[in-house]
């Protein structure tokens, strides 16, 4: 476990021999446990368990070297200024853009505002726009540099696994996909939407979120149901897990604290 989560940890571009310590590795770990549970509580094949395990612990592996304080600042802004920030959303938005290089727009587009609130693109901020906008580029690009650990560490990395780790940004390649692999897709986007609603560090990083709610994480999971993105057997069986207890100190690890009495009631009423 140790060794594939070191994976997200990545050379500083400008400082020689030091390495930026993976921001995302508490987030992918607390996602993988909370996916295995639902993995089992819908009775998935279970000579398939550690595979999507792996996927799900290196879901955000195309985030590694992640500069929290430059890429809080460049979606922040997009956020405030209703810029897409997922391909999908982008291509419906800006349609003629080239399907991969959604990124690239963005720069093209928003160069000039961005540098006018003192923002430079150069390579390094532009590798954190990829890290969202060109997340199938970047990740494809940190899985071929991990490959030779997931090999010594006896992991074949199967192509159902990159689709399924692409799913949330990338609905579009899992079309023709078996059943199952969509469903897998499906359960690691419910519980690492759960964990990122409630992850207190990230969401004042990410986004200048000023505070989490339960009530918003699950709305949220509703919504993509709404959107087709979840099936009901996934968001039911999130929320029993949740109203079970099971993912109680996982998600007061996300927040980074105990979770107040009027949370557990809710919790436990899903």
């Amino acid at each position: 476990m140790k060794a594939i989560l070191q994976l997200y940890d990545y050379p500083h571009p400008f400082k020689s021999n030091t390495v930026i310590k993976g921001y995302d590795k508490v987030h992918a770990l607390r996602t993988a446990k909370m996916c295995a549970a639902v993995f089992r509580y819908l009775a998935h094949e279970p000579s398939r368990l550690r595979h999507f395990h792996v996927a799900c612990l290196l879901h955000d592996l195309g985030r590694a070297g992640l500069d929290r304080s430059l890429f809080g600042r460049i979606w922040s802004w997009a956020r405030k200024h209703d810029v897409p920030t997922r391909p999908a959303e982008w291509r419906l938005r800006h349609p003629h853009s080239k399907y991969g290089n959604e990124d690239k727009a963005f720069v093209k587009i928003y160069r000039q505002q961005l540098t006018d609130e003192g923002l430079n693109l150069n390579r390094w901020a532009c590798e954190q726009i990829e890290m969202r906008l060109g997340f199938a580029r970047r990740h494809r690009r940190q899985l071929k540099r991990a490959k030779p650990t997931l090999e010594r560490l006896g992991i074949c990395w199967l192509p159902w696994m990159e689709r399924v780790t692409l799913y949330y940004y990338y609905p579009e390649k899992l079309a023709r996909s078996p059943g199952w692999v969509r469903e897998l897709g499906e359960i690691l986007v419910a519980c690492e939407q759960l964990e990122a609603h409630s992850n207190r560090r990230r969401g004042n990083d990410y986004y200048a979120r000023a505070r989490e709610s339960f009530v918003a994480a699950f709305d949220y999971l509703d919504e993509l149901q709404r959107q087709d993105r979840l099936n009901v057997r996934v968001v039911t069986a999130v929320r029993r897990l949740t109203a079970s207890g099971v993912f109680d100190s996982l998600l007061e690890a996300a927040r980074g604290g105990t979770l107040s009495s009027g949370e557990r009631r809710f919790l436990r009423s899903l």
